[in-house]
């Protein structure tokens, strides 16, 4: 597990936006941990940073003896006005940082950026990959389970659910 003084978990700036593209490429190129088949771009990602920043939303990234070795941000749920107070979270470690212990800092560092950002509720979407990992993750931090959406996606040619597992914010943090 990675200790404190291992891993920096810090705010994103614009000069991690080409890490954060390569270490979301191959979850795009390689995995049905994401639905998206195309890998977005620095450009894509620099804006992203920079609306969710604007938004007052979190957008951070763990370094573990320099290098980024992950992302992780809140972004609106969905577009609606009446889900202001909702967002949903995403999180990607590079391959070789699995396992460590820098995805449960990651995450409770974004839920704590979204407490303070005025948020109420946060919800994982959760792609079926056949591991229990992110589930895990999400568990360990206070998630519990919403429902599934069965065969909601198509990519490298099989079906997949999803598993919807929600936090409520106003609550006290998980032991």
């Amino acid at each position: 597990m990675v200790t404190d003084s291992e891993a920096i978990i810090r705010p994103a700036t614009p000069r991690d936006a080409k890490a954060v593209a390569d270490i979301y490429a191959h979850y795009v190129l390689h995995t049905v941990a994401t639905f998206e088949t195309t890998a977005p771009s620095v450009a894509d990602w620099e804006r992203r940073l920079d609306d969710l920043t604007g938004r007052g939303l979190p957008f951070v990234v763990a370094e573990l003896s320099g290098p980024v070795a992950g992302f992780a941000y809140a972004a609106p749920w969905r577009p609606k006005p009446a889900y202001c107070h909702t967002v949903e979270d995403t999180i990607y470690l590079a391959p070789g940082a699995t396992g460590r212990g820098l995805g449960t800092a990651l995450l409770r560092e974004v839920i704590a950026g979204a407490g303070r950002a005025g948020v109420r509720q946060m919800i994982a979407v959760i792609a079926d990959t056949g591991s229990d990992a992110s589930a895990a993750l999400h568990r360990r931090c206070g998630f519990t389970e919403a429902g599934r959406l069965t065969g909601v996606g198509r990519k490298l040619g099989r079906w997949i659910d999803t598993l919807l597992l929600q936090r409520d914010l106003t609550a006290d943090e998980p032991e």
